[in-house]
């Protein structure tokens, strides 16, 4: 792309009034231009491109589909516009249109937009948004030097280097949202943050999302490979601050109903033994509401749909887990303690703990999630998942190595709660278990003996036997 006057053209027009593509070259053999505008204007025609495609994403979202619609325009008439008719008024007007979009991507994944429906909470970049950030980002950048410099003659110069750079990043962009998977649900729901909707419950179906706790926030990112597999897609439990009320919970979407018209209405289902190959029914406990039920139950869903990406040992460990050494009780716990203290929970794309069973021929069977919520969460302040469905635990008692990366445990604390010299007491964070594989207590069953773990004060080990598994 060029920009030219006619010969005959004054400096004083050059510098106020915009240039046709159309203008032939100066006697001299150069051009009159404003660097760089073109450029900006290739660049903010393909980071319109990728919101353009990022639309029908997130359509169920009324505001934020919005939102992405007048950006896509603004990106694309303005890239447009600029390559035809360029101007300094023009390049300063790009600068400031991509500039705020490459604003709002970075307050999104810094720190969310509580006013917008589905960005409430951060979000963590994945390969699509931060190509269309770069490319505002080039635009904004370019456009802004633009108008700052104002026209100047140069050769004659080929965007074609640009034009295939630009193409070669929005391209994979663009492929990469349209191949976004968000399962088969058929209600609204979030993308990457849990939140509660009108009816008090989360509405995120086929995305990772979890309990808040205290003050952490859920943080999703979905380029982690998972299998949805052929479960019903979740709706996943509703976003709760430890120690308040539960939330009400919307009608889910799974492929079984909950009357929400009282919580009597679950105990007179029969109950149904948890058998993770067939649709999942928790009903039948009594005291247990339609809401508490349902939560449970996606958790569940979602724990089956993603948590096999674990399957393989050595898959865990690339990614930072450790074995605490305790196989030989017949389930080996795997840690990922970076994981332990962050701002994403019962997240089974970053489970805090894997459990492992050790087969006859040296390989271990990937068993359970065991979700853990950060160690400054007290016992007594946990979220309430299922009510007398889930019960959370901790593991107080145990003294490991003082490995700072792979700790083992390797005794018990004496009757002051101190462990032996040498070794030191592990992470006091509360835990839940989700098993993949039957349980004869129930998919939510803790462990039994001395690694047990203690439950909080004044209630009764669960051990769901009407969901449990017998025999197994």
């Amino acid at each position: 792309m060029t920009i030219a006057i006619p010969p005959n053209a004054t400096a004083g027009s050059a510098a106020g009034v915009s240039m046709s593509a159309s203008d032939e070259e100066t006697a001299s053999g150069t051009v009159l231009r404003l660097p760089g505008l073109a450029v900006a204007a290739i660049a903010s025609l393909g980071a319109g491109a990728i919101h353009a495609g990022a639309i029908g994403i997130h359509a169920e979202h009324i505001t934020l589909g919005r939102v992405f619609v007048a950006t896509a325009v603004l990106q694309l008439g303005w890239g447009l516009v600029a390559l035809m008719q360029p101007s300094r008024w023009i390049a300063a007007f790009g600068a400031a249109i991509n500039l705020a979009a490459v604003g709002g991507w970075l307050l999104t994944r810094l720190s969310g937009v509580s006013f917008i429906g589905g960005l409430e909470q951060r979000e963590a970049a994945q390969f699509a948004d931060t190509a269309c950030a770069i490319l505002g980002a080039i635009a904004a950048a370019l456009a802004f030097s633009a108008a700052m410099i104002g026209w100047r003659s140069a050769k004659r110069s080929s965007l074609a280097v640009p034009s295939l750079a630009v193409l070669a990043i929005t391209l994979p962009a663009m492929l990469a949202g349209a191949n976004h998977d968000h399962g088969s649900e058929a209600a609204p729901h979030d993308h990457g943050v849990a939140t509660v909707d009108s009816a008090g419950a989360t509405a995120a179906a086929g995305v990772t999302a979890g309990v808040t706790a205290g003050a952490a926030a859920v943080v999703i990112d979905e380029s982690v490979p998972h299998d949805h597999g052929a479960q019903p897609a979740p709706v996943l439990p509703a976003a709760v601050t430890p120690g308040a009320a539960t939330a009400e919970a919307a009608t889910p979407t799974t492929a079984h109903s909950h009357d929400t018209a009282s919580a009597t209405a679950a105990a007179v289902v029969a109950p149904v033994p948890y058998d993770p190959t067939l649709p999942i029914d928790l009903g039948g406990v009594a005291g247990v509401t339609p809401q508490q039920q349902a939560r449970a139950e996606n958790l569940i869903a979602l724990t089956l749909a993603r948590l096999p990406q674990w399957s393989d040992p050595a898959v865990a460990e690339a990614a930072g887990f450790r074995s605490i050494g305790d196989g030989a009780l017949g389930l080996e716990h795997y840690v990922q303690r970076a994981w332990v203290n962050d701002d994403v929970i019962l997240d089974p794309d970053y489970p805090e703990s894997l459990v492992y069973q050790p087969q006859a021929d040296g390989s271990k069977k990937l068993m359970s999630a065991m979700f853990m919520l950060p160690d400054s969460v007290a016992l007594a302040d946990v979220p309430d998942i299922g009510g007398a469905l889930t019960q959370w635990h901790i593991h107080n008692n145990l003294c490991y190595t003082p490995d700072p990366d792979a700790p083992k445990v390797a005794g018990l604390t004496n009757a002051e709660g101190e462990c032996p010299a040498g070794l030191v007491k592990g992470l006091g964070s509360p835990m839940i278990h989700v098993w993949i594989q039957p349980h004869p207590c129930g998919p939510f069953a803790a462990l039994e003996g001395v690694g047990a773990g203690q439950i909080q004060e004044g209630e009764e080990r669960l051990c769901d036997h009407a969901h449990g598994a017998a025999g197994s």
